[in-house]
């Protein structure tokens, strides 16, 4: 298979030289346009004039592991490796990913029936990890990050308020969920 310049490039980003699945296939084709705009909005998660490259790199990374992306999870790894990550905010980042599945399909069913009843039930989901964070902050914001690209309205609305009360400014929050959009994205075409 004859594999377009742009599509080698994308494939450079993440160590790769091969094709691995169909959507890629799909959009190697032709050389897509779609792929550039892909390649460009990819690197635009690297770097925030509101987040640190590592903050960047932690937030691809839980999205990625939300996401179940193994090549994204080994990109954002290495990446905030680069700007010293620490093996606990390593693990910090994909644990948040695994606690706020389970919470946002747990608030969002709260949600959407709208029972009393469901609120005074005991939730019974250990969450130890949101109590002493490394940063409660940074938490925060992968929390509301996973939350938007998971869909609970419920645990967005809870987690901005908290990241307001904790000084956030906006245009980090903003900036958080425009990265986890564009990684969300990106693995649908590089997995």
């Amino acid at each position: 298979m004859n594999i377009s310049e742009t599509t080698q490039e994308v494939l450079a980003i993440f160590g790769e030289s091969t094709i691995n699945n169909k959507a890629l296939e799909l959009l190697n084709a032709t050389d897509y346009k779609y792929l550039r705009d892909l390649k460009l909005n990819f690197n635009s998660t690297l770097t925030s004039e509101f987040l640190s490259e590592k903050e960047c790199a932690l937030l691809g990374l839980s999205i990625a592991a939300n996401n179940q992306n193994a090549i994204l999870i080994t990109f954002y790894k290495n990446y905030a490796l680069k700007f010293e990550a620490t093996e606990d905010e390593l693990a910090e980042a994909v644990s948040c990913a695994s606690l706020l599945a389970s919470n946002n399909v747990f608030y969002r069913f709260r949600h959407f029936t709208q029972k009393e009843k469901y609120t005074q039930i005991p939730a019974r989901i250990r969450m130890q990890l949101m109590m002493k964070p490394t940063s409660k902050e940074f938490f925060e914001l992968l929390s509301l990050a996973i939350s938007a690209v998971n869909g609970c309205e419920m645990c967005v609305n809870a987690h901005e308020d908290s990241l307001i009360k904790l000084g956030s400014k906006e245009e980090r929050i903003f900036d958080a969920v425009r990265i986890a959009s564009i990684v969300t994205a990106t693995g649908k075409i590089v997995y």
